[in-house]
C-alpha cells in the first residue's frame, strides 16, 4: 500500500508504569489508547521490574489497537515516535525496542521524543481540523508532575529554553510523599486533591522556601509537613485522622502559592502573558480553579490541557514526532533511551 499525501506518526510511550500508544494525522488525534497498571498500588508505588514485564505483555495489543481505532492500516504511517526518556529504564527499554522493531518491519523512521518536551507540546494535538484553539509563541509553560517541576519559555514547537526549575523534589513529589505520611494509598497526589474539596486552606501555615530567581524547592515544605505531624500526633493520636481534609487543603495551597509566585515573576520579567500549563500534577482541581482566577486577575491568555493529556499518553509523544517529522529530525538505530534527560 502506498502512503497517502497526509502525514501519520504513531506514537508509543512507556516511561514509567502506562503502555500507550497513539495515532496522529496531520496534526490531528486519531486514537490515544493508554493501558495503566494497578498492580503498584499495593506497593504504595511504582516497582521498576514489575513496569517494565507490565509493558511486554501491553505493548503489542495496545499498538494494534491505537491503529485499528485510528482506521489506519500499518503501511500508511510515515514514522514511529517514541520516548526516549527520562523514565524507568526497564520501561523505556520495552518502548525503544518495540519502535527499533516496527520500524525496521514498516521500513520507516523513528523519531525520539524527550518526555518532558512531550507534555509542553500535548496543547498542540488538535481534535479535528478546525481546532485553531494552540498557544502563540512565545509562551511561559509551568511543567509540573511526579519528577518535574519548571517554567519553559517555549519560543517554537521545538525550541526551549528552561528559565526555572527545582532544585531538589517536585510539586508532584511532594504531594505524594505528604500523602504517604499521613497514611494515603498509592497515588497519593488526587486523594490530596479529593480531600482539600472539603477542608479549609488557611487552616495550618506551612513552611515556603526562599529561593532565588526562579527556581524551585519542595523539600522544605515536606520537612515542615512532617515535623507538624510529629508534634500534633504527640497531642492527639488521632490528629490526621481528624483534620486530614484541612491538612489537605492547607498542603495543597502551599504547594500552588510556591508554583504561582515563581510563575507571576516569569511572566512579569519575559513579557510573556501567554501561559500554559501541562504534566500529571495540572490535573489538580484547584490548582485549574487559581491559575483561572490569575489569568483572568493578570490578563494572561491562559491554556490548561484536557485531563487525559496531563498524565503519561502517547499523544503527547506522537504530536511532537509529528513536528521533528516534518523538521526530518529522525533518529537510527543507534539510539539507546536514558532515565535522565532534560529539555536542551
Amino acid at each position: 500500500m502506498t502512503k497517502s499525501n497526509n502525514t501519520i506518526i504513531i506514537g508509543i510511550e512507556t516511561s514509567c508504569d502506562d503502555t500507550s500508544a497513539a495515532v496522529i494525522e496531520n496534526g490531528i488525534i486519531r486514537s490515544n489508547i493508554i493501558a495503566s497498571q494497578k498492580v503498584h498500588e499495593e506497593y504504595g508505588g511504582v516497582v521498576p521490574e514489575l513496569a517494565s514485564r507490565a509493558h511486554q505483555k501491553n505493548i503489542v495489543p495496545v499498538v494494534d489497537q491505537a491503529i485499528k481505532k485510528a482506521g489506519i492500516k500499518k503501511e500508511q504511517i510515515n514514522a514511529i515516535a517514541y520516548t526516549r526518556g527520562p523514565g524507568l529504564l526497564g520501561s523505556l527499554l520495552v518502548g525503544a525496542s518495540f519502535t527499533k522493531g516496527l520500524s525496521l518491519a514498516l521500513n520507516i523512521p523513528m523519531l525520539e521524543v524527550n518526555h518532558l518536551q512531550g507534555h509542553v507540546l500535548a496543547h498542540f494535538i488538535k481534535k479535528n481540523e478546525h481546532d485553531t484553539s494552540q498557544p502563540a509563541f512565545p509562551h511561559l509553560c509551568l511543567l509540573i508532575s511526579g519528577g518535574n517541576s519548571q517554567i519553559i519559555k517555549v519560543k517554537s514547537h521545538l525550541e526551549m529554553e528552561v528559565i526555572g526549575q527545582t532544585i531538589d523534589d517536585a510539586a508532584g513529589e511532594a504531594f505524594d510523599k505528604c500523602a504517604k505520611v499521613m497514611g494515603l494509598p498509592y497515588p497519593g497526589g488526587p486523594l490530596i486533591d479529593k480531600l482539600a474539596q472539603t477542608g479549609n486552606p488557611n487552616a495550618i501555615k506551612f513552611n515556603k522556601p526562599r529561593i532565588s530567581n526562579l527556581n524551585y524547592s519542595f523539600s522544605g515544605l515536606k520537612t515542615s509537613f512532617l515535623y507538624h505531624l510529629r508534634d500534633m500526633l504527640k497531642i492527639d493520636s488521632q490528629y490526621i485522622e481528624k483534620n486530614k481534609e484541612d491538612l489537605s487543603a492547607s498542603l495543597q495551597k502551599t504547594i500552588i502559592d510556591i508554583l504561582f509566585g515563581k510563575l507571576v515573576r516569569a511572566s512579569k520579567e519575559t513579557g510573556i502573558k501567554v501561559i500554559t500549563v501541562a504534566g500529571g500534577v495540572s490535573a489538580n482541581s484547584g490548582l485549574r480553579a487559581e491559575l483561572k482566577k490569575e489569568a483572568e486577575k493578570r490578563q494572561w491568555n491562559l491554556f490548561i490541557p484536557e485531563l487525559s493529556y496531563t498524565t503519561d499518553n502517547a499523544a503527547m509523544i506522537a504530536i511532537t514526532g509529528f513536528y521533528k517529522f516534518l523538521e526530518k529530525q529522525t533518529s537510527g538505530h543507534n539510539s539507546v533511551p536514558f532515565a535522565r534527560m532534560m529539555i536542551e
